[in-house]
């Protein structure tokens, strides 16, 4: 029950109570009116150290997706003389985006004072986690239930760390260190902490949403996203799409053999991420409860899917299932699912995924030949084409027709069949979509265009020949 539901029925109460106290007051007139309710404060007693131990276990578990999941998984499909480089662009990615989220960060994405637009983007009452300390709380999905502000914080930290460090596979192999970093600081100001305080800031008390009005722009038009389906993969693959076009493409690509310098490699690093998903998608609900049990299980089977239908597809097509396109479907799968971890009945998710699987296979096998470009590792392919299948497929699962949980604030009982806005909740998804493909391709083409034509975004031919570890790094990574 909401803290506005407790709020209302208290009102009705007291009005019946009126009503048949009506003749005694007629004779006591002189009555003294009630006294105003107290303001209400969340309590260190609110706060369920199961949910603590949960969150602080599944924000561990999202680190490890960027460091060493996603650094193992682009490493090994890199050549030999790159594996180093994107081993340190990830590792490098993950500390400066820890810092920046510290410093300004937290506050543009979970605030809405000090901002002219506070359903756009946040101010910086929080920079540097300005009165933030042990006693503060932020509240969960259920009304009463909270968590410590600093577990909050450190779980949304580990989501801008891993989020720019996906970008850089689209244009890996040929990109300069220094100019990356400076562009991760400016995507992550200018990108991804408004996006993720459209989708997932709201205005309520101590992020406790009090009336639909209060949810940021995008929940404002009912947009569902459980883990960030547009936040993370429209928002990287996008940018990776944007950023591997301006680069260009590699020197030698479609006429010189490029293949994965280690296979084995990449699916440890699959493996891992997938693991590592479960924290992504489970924890997203903010406590340890059925909702996280649906995420966990939904991440598992939609993933599954998708890597037997890549499979599938190869070996009807190919007559041989790679191992390439298997670790390629599991990932499409762990992408579709997320907007709708939290949302969507185990079966359903199984058909998201494979949905997903398939329609990125058409993406990363046909359409990216026919239009030349060159995404190294598939970036845009499965993150932001996979994310945009499970965030249209989220508008669909979530109907509770379809077994689904409707349209939740998760302080609310779950709606029923018949209820549920189906084109209404289509059209807010591809709101959510559409905002986010245009808000991160337009920031992201200014930032990668103003590095180009200053200080240069590409190394020389020469140094991209010999590789970029040597180069931009002084190592090898293998010494024989």
């Amino acid at each position: 029950m909401t803290l506005s539901r407790l709020i209302r029925g208290g009102a009705v109460a007291a009005g019946a109570a009126a009503f048949a106290a009506m003749p005694a007051w007629a004779q006591d007139a002189a009555a003294a009116a009630p006294a105003a309710a107290a303001p209400f404060t969340p309590t260190a007693e609110m706060v369920n150290k199961g949910d603590v131990a949960w969150m602080l276990v599944a924000s561990a578990f999202v680190l490890m997706m960027s460091v060493p999941a996603l650094a193992l998984f682009y490493g090994g499909l890199v050549r030999t003389k790159n594996m180093l480089s994107v081993l340190m662009q990830v590792l490098t990615i993950v500390c400066v985006a820890s810092l920046v989220w510290f410093s300004w960060g937290y506050s543009m994405a979970f605030t809405s004072t000090g901002t002219p637009f506070p359903s756009v983007v946040g101010g910086f009452d929080k920079a540097f986690l300005a009165g933030v300390d042990p006693t503060t709380l932020a509240a969960t999905f259920s009304n009463g239930v909270y968590l410590p502000e600093y577990v909050f914080i450190i779980f949304q930290m580990t989501f801008a760390c891993i989020t720019p460090a996906l970008i850089v596979g689209a244009f890996a192999e040929r990109v300069k260190f220094v100019p990356l970093i400076i562009f991760t600081v400016a995507w992550l100001t200018l990108a991804y902490f408004p996006i993720a305080h459209m989708v997932w800031y709201w205005a309520g008390p101590d992020f406790l949403p009090s009336a639909p009005t209060d949810y940021g722009y995008l929940w404002g038009k009912g947009a569902l996203d459980y883990a960030g389906g547009t936040v993370v993969h429209i928002n990287a693959g996008i940018a990776g799409l944007v950023g591997c076009i301006i680069i260009g493409p590699r020197i030698g690509f479609k006429s010189e053999p490029m293949p994965p310098h280690s296979l084995v490699m990449t699916m440890i690093g699959a493996s891992l991420l997938w693991i590592g998903w479960f924290g992504f998608n489970a924890g997203s609900g903010l406590e340890a409860n059925a909702f996280a049990g649906l995420a966990f299980i939904n991440t598992f089977v939609a993933t599954a899917a998708a890597g037997v239908t890549w499979a599938l597809i190869e070996g009807v097509l190919h007559k041989k299932a790679s191992l390439l396109g298997g670790v390629s479907g599991v990932v499409a799968g762990l992408v579709a699912i997320t907007p709708a971890a939290g949302f969507a009945h185990p079966g359903t998710a199984i058909i998201l995924g494979a949905v997903a699987s398939a329609v990125c296979f058409v993406f990363v096998t046909t359409v990216k030949n026919k239009l030349n470009y060159d995404d190294s590792l598939d970036v845009f392919g499965i993150h932001a084409v996979g994310g945009i299948v499970g965030a249209i497929g989220t508008g669909i699962v979530a109907n509770p027709a379809f077994g689904g949980q409707g349209w939740i604030d998760y302080t609310a009982p779950v709606a029923k069949a018949g209820e549920f806005d189906q084109a209404g909740q289509l059209i807010a998804q591809l709101w959510a979509v559409g905002t986010t493909v245009i808000w991160t391709g337009v920031v992201s083409a200014v930032l990668f265009l103003a590095l180009k034509y200053t200080i240069g975004l590409r190394p020389t031919a020469e140094v991209e020949r010999e590789g970029l570890d040597l180069n931009e790094h002084g190592e090898r990574a293998y010494n024989y």
